[in-house]
Order: C-alpha cells, then structure tokens, then sequence
C-alpha cells in the first residue's frame, strides 16, 4: 500500500519541485500540499495521511503549530520536519514535539525519499546534524557504554531507535508498560542520557533501529 503524504511549505518553487518529485516516486502517494497552517490542519482531517511533510517557516506562522494541532486530528499521521534551519532553538523545538524525522531542504531527492518512506513505515529518521545536537546536549562527550546493557535494554533501546511507544513496546515484548519504563529508565541512567529522545536518536546514529 502506498504511503500517503501531506505537504506544508509557503514557497511556490519548492513546493512544485518536491510535489512534482514525489508523484513520480512508485509507493508515495502525494494526497495535497498548503502554504499555511489551517489549510494544513484542513488536509490532515480530510485526508488522514500516513506522513504529514512539513516546513518550520511559513510566512508568519510556524509549522511545528501543524504538528500540535494535527495530531488531535489524525493520531496515525507521523511528522517529518523539511527545513532550511538546523539552529539550536528549531531542533529543541521540533524534538521537544517528538516528531518522527527531521531532514534539512538542502538533502538530495532520494534523501528525502528514504525519510518518507521511513518514517511512513514507522520510523524515524533524523539528519546527522539533528543527531550530533541532540547527543551533544546536556552530557559528557564520552561515548555511550552499550556493554553496560542488558539484553532486554538493548531490545527496548532499538525499539526506541524505531520510534516505538511504550505501549508498542510492551505488547512486541510481552511486557507490562511499567516494565519497559523501568527499561527506558534504566538505559537512560547507563548511558547519562537526559531523555527517551537522545536515546532514540542515538539507536538511529548506531544503526540499531535497522537491526532485525
């Protein structure tokens, strides 16, 4: 089944070009584009998408409003964050909304491919620059100990990598919720992360999400 996409972007030119690549692309199906936050939130409602694309700078808006607002419309819809920005203050601001990818405008087409078509299949997917902010952040620059790990930490921390819940989590691990979170509070004290999110991106710097 094709991935279904909605795209935010108020550039014209760019919002062709991506509109005019992805409609060629076998298993995406682009279902609309809009310039501005409510014709974004109007798309998602009507049609439900499987990834939602979206800028960060919309004129006088901001597109990480999309994000809040979009997913009390379609709780199956996941975010994939398409800027020219890559700043501190835009980074923090999308990771603390927990959007699934985040890729810089300047990527090539089959970079951009490869993240809808991850994240449309529920992962996630982050541009290395996303990924050296967020594990530089708040911590020693030491690597990660992963031998401090259980078998079962890494398991959760892989899934984590993949954009898991908890709730997905427990039931693929025949665990309690309680017991994963116990898990993710483990992994996070092991390896001097701050968040669920610096561990999940750290699976994804890894490779551990691609593990089967």
């Amino acid at each position: 089944m094709d991935i279904s996409v909605v795209m935010v972007d108020d550039h014209p030119l760019v919002r062709q070009g991506i509109e005019g690549s992805l409609r060629l692309v076998d298993g995406i199906k682009l279902l609309g584009s809009s310039s501005n936050v409510q014709e974004a939130l109007d798309l998602i409602a009507m049609y439900q998408p499987d990834v939602v694309l979206v800028d960060l700078k919309l004129n006088n808006e901001h597109g990480l409003d999309v994000v809040r607002n979009g997913r009390d419309l379609c709780q199956n819809s996941r975010y994939l964050i398409l800027t020219s920005y890559a700043n501190e203050e835009e980074i923090l601001g999308a990771l603390e909304e927990e959007v699934e990818g985040y890729i810089l405008k300047e990527a090539l087409p089959e970079e951009l491919i490869a993240a809808i078509m991850a994240v449309g299949n529920g992962k996630n997917y982050y541009d290395p620059s996303v990924v050296q902010y967020a594990m530089g952040k708040g911590r020693s620059k030491k690597k990660p100990d992963l031998s401090k790990l259980t078998r079962r930490e890494m398991e959760v921390l892989r899934m984590l990598g993949i954009g898991m819940t908890n709730k997905v989590i427990s039931e693929k691990m025949f665990i309690s919720e309680h017991t994963v979170k116990k898990h993710v509070g483990a992994i996070l004290h092991k390896l001097s992360f701050e968040d669920r999110t610096q561990a999940a991106l750290f699976a994804v710097s890894m490779g551990l999400h691609q593990e089967s």
